[in-house]
């Protein structure tokens, strides 16, 4: 393994923004309605913080990967989030143009479901639109109001949700996290996404919200008996990032 500084090579977005999309060109097939889904979200004015085509890619194989049948997302911009089994609920905190939601909604065996949740009028109309061009119209159900309030709606039933992906406002991870882990089985798996944030994190003198809930989730993982998480940092095309892996024991 190469010795060779990571710090060598952060400050060059061109270096591994090339590797990256020379990866993806190997193991990424372009794709029509995920082009459309980023090109229709950046037209109608919705924010750019969609994970990547790799990150989304991984959430695919991840979930195929555990036989997930019920998902939970928790903050999907633009409609772009990926269901791979049985009934699935996409909780959408703030639609954002990221791939997920296509990427787990075509993996959807007949009757599947995405219900998505979502604050704004308008950023939900552009996920119906990007969810039908996908040819999920009849999957995906989008459902207005605050992601928080709505979580506490939901029950696990007699189908505990198998996985579930957190990718919203990071001030309120931590109450996402108690909500996912209620409404999830024992050997679920929770990601958290955005919780590197390029080093900020572990920053103390950065108290702004979103660098604070996360160190509020990450101290709760500390204590909680009955979740067990590791962090992987990650460098994408923009960005080092990384997610918070964890498993519900």
């Amino acid at each position: 393994m190469s010795t060779r500084r990571i710090s060598a090579y952060l400050p060059d977005e061109e270096v591994f923004g090339r590797s990256a999309r020379f990866h993806n060109s190997f193991l990424i097939a372009p794709d029509e309605a995920l082009e459309f889904a980023q090109k229709n979200s950046g037209e109608k004015g919705l924010p750019e913080i969609a994970v990547s085509p790799a990150e989304g890619k991984f959430l695919h194989l991840l979930v195929r990967t555990i036989g997930a049948k019920r998902i939970l997302e928790v903050g999907t911009l633009g409609g772009q989030v990926h269901v791979f089994h049985h009934t699935v609920f996409s909780i959408i905190a703030d639609l954002s143009r990221r791939y997920s939601s296509i990427w787990i909604g075509r993996a959807l065996p007949e009757g599947g479901e995405i219900i998505s949740l979502e604050l704004s009028d308008h950023h939900a109309q552009v996920a119906r639109e990007n969810v039908a061009k996908a040819g999920l119209g009849n999957v995906v159900k989008i459902i207005q109001g605050p992601a928080a309030d709505s979580l506490k709606t939901l029950q696990p039933g007699d189908e505990p949700f198998d996985f579930v992906f957190i990718d919203a406002d990071k001030d309120n991870n931590l109450t996402y996290l108690l909500e996912a882990k209620r409404l999830t089985r024992k050997g679920a798996v929770i990601i958290v996404d955005n919780t590197v944030r390029e080093g900020a994190v572990a920053d103390l003198s950065k108290t702004d919200g979103p660098n604070e809930g996360v160190r509020k989730l990450l101290a709760h993982l500390k204590t909680d008996t009955e979740l067990s998480a590791t962090t992987v940092s990650t460098i994408g095309e923009r960005v080092w990032d990384g997610f918070t892996y964890i498993l519900k024991l």
